[in-house]
């Protein structure tokens, strides 16, 4: 039964857990993807995503509470250059997304022992899966009830692209016109 069971102790004590999951984070807001276990992985989402909600918060926020947000990151991560990464660059990035910063990615067995691995990764960061995706528009529905209008506009005819025997046809056309 796992009565009680919040975190995952991942085979180590405490101090080392600790420390293997903020060099994680450092490794990830570093390099922005790594591969890990699955467990770990799933670990580590726990660990870092109040993390960058906290480094977002500082841009919104007075500089006393940007300070103190930057000391409580730096307890947990004890890298300045990490903190100043995730500081700077990673927040400005998930500035509007408002959580779910990172993705994991099931990568199959390692061959060594079977283990279950993984790809983390800072979800803004991934150009291939961001590329063709627009951005959302944000929905905005009347305070009437109803279905909106009742009347509707006839559809427009869209004008057809010139092929390129129109286009020289009509261009030596304007030439002479003139």
């Amino acid at each position: 039964m796992r009565h009680g069971k919040k975190v995952n102790h991942l085979g180590r004590k405490a101090a080392h857990r600790k420390a293997m999951l903020a060099n994680m984070a450092c490794s990830l807001i570093e390099h922005k993807r790594i591969n890990t276990t699955v467990a770990k992985a799933k670990a580590l989402k726990q660990f870092v995503e109040p993390l960058i909600t906290k480094s977002k918060a500082e841009n919104n926020l007075t500089t006393e509470k940007g300070t103190h947000n930057r000391r409580v990151v730096f307890k947990s991560l004890r890298d300045k250059y990490a903190v100043t990464e995730l500081f700077s660059v990673v927040s400005e990035k998930v500035g509007d997304r408002p959580g779910g910063y990172t993705r994991i990615i099931k990568l199959g067995n390692r061959l060594g022992d079977n283990a279950d691995m993984a790809m983390i990764e800072l979800v803004d960061f991934n150009e291939l899966y961001n590329a063709d995706k627009p951005k959302k528009k944000t929905t905005r529905r009347s305070r009437r009830g109803g279905s909106g209008s009742k009347t509707q506009t006839p559809p427009v005819a869209v004008a057809q692209p010139a092929t390129e025997a129109q286009s020289d046809t009509e261009s030596k056309a304007d030439d002479s016109e003139e």
